[in-house]
């Protein structure tokens, strides 16, 4: 069972420093999403949690400060400070708090905030980045859509089929694609905020057998 927060990529993230960003320009909103409660902690549905979790680890801040109905860290990833967040509403209503930390912080949800969860329509191991798009079914997407009234907004999709037993713990022979997969995502953000999307994009949009 993967541990919560371990980091096991190579990959450095950048130094850590937690400090108050309120009110500050520059800032990125990155929110897992997943389930509170430890019966769901390593489920396929809790994936964002853990994205998240990986991501604060190799910031070296714990995400346990509570506000706007989330746990959250603060802490600088090169020349951005980020906000990282655990919606603490169950899945089905994650654009609440989604809403009230993007309105806490003066930020705009097109080119502030990344939204990382699990995907039914990839396979266990795959990581896509998009820019827009619809919520494809999926309930903690669907609940912030409605909340921010938009769908512009980036997202990193974590997939997780053939796997139907989203809220029943990752079997032991599942590990191993899960740790590689937390750590792509890890990467993606830092891509992301230190060469941009599109960069992000053509490195981690590609199908198996591409590289």
């Amino acid at each position: 069972m993967p541990k919560e927060g371990r980091v096991s990529s190579p990959v450095q993230i950048a130094e850590a420093g937690e400090s108050q960003v309120e009110n500050e320009d520059d800032i990125n909103l990155i929110v897992g999403l997943g389930n509170p409660g430890i019966e769901y902690q390593f489920t396929p549905h809790n994936l964002g949690f853990l994205a998240v979790d990986r991501i604060a680890d190799a910031l070296k801040v714990r995400v346990e400060r509570r506000q706007c109905k989330a746990l959250t860290a603060q802490a600088r990833l090169g020349t951005k400070r980020v906000v990282l967040a655990k919606p603490e509403t169950f899945m089905n209503v994650s654009g609440i708090a989604v809403r009230e930390l993007l309105e806490k912080y003066g930020l705009c949800s097109e080119t502030d905030l990344i939204v990382i969860y699990d995907e039914l329509d990839l396979p266990l191991g795959a990581i896509r980045i998009r820019e827009r798009g619809s919520s494809a079914g999926h309930n903690g997407m669907e609940s912030i859509i409605g909340a921010l009234g938009t769908q512009e907004f980036l997202r990193i999709r974590l997939g997780i089929a053939p796997e139907k037993r989203i809220l029943k713990p990752f079997r032991k022979t599942q590990l191993k694609r899960v740790d590689e997969v937390l750590d792509k995502a890890a990467e993606a953000v830092h891509v992301i905020l230190t060469e941009g999307r599109a960069a992000a994009m053509n490195r981690f949009n590609r199908k198996a057998g591409e590289d």
